[in-house]
């Protein structure tokens, strides 16, 4: 498996949670995320730390990954990313 860095839209709740809500391909295709069903920490393939979210898109679960840029990154909070084959 390997990462496909993906865009994704999000909206942060009052507490501060982040729920994504669609993946953008870099080929313009847009995935509305359904529903989120399960969220939970999780290290990337590259060791960083981040979130799994389990999503359900067009009725089919998904992971989508929240990788936590270094610290030492002040400008970038992280990036998502999908795995693919």
């Amino acid at each position: 498996m390997k990462k496909q860095y993906v865009k994704v839209v999000s909206d942060f709740d009052a507490t501060g949670y982040m729920q994504p809500k669609s993946i953008i391909w870099d080929d313009g295709r847009v995935f509305q995320i359904e529903q989120v069903r399960d969220f939970r920490p999780a290290e990337s393939i590259a060791n960083l730390h981040g979130d799994c979210y389990t999503v359900l898109i067009n009725g089919q679960e998904r992971h989508l990954f929240f990788e936590r840029v270094d610290p030492l990154f002040s400008g970038r909070f992280g990036r998502w990313f999908v795995e693919v084959s």
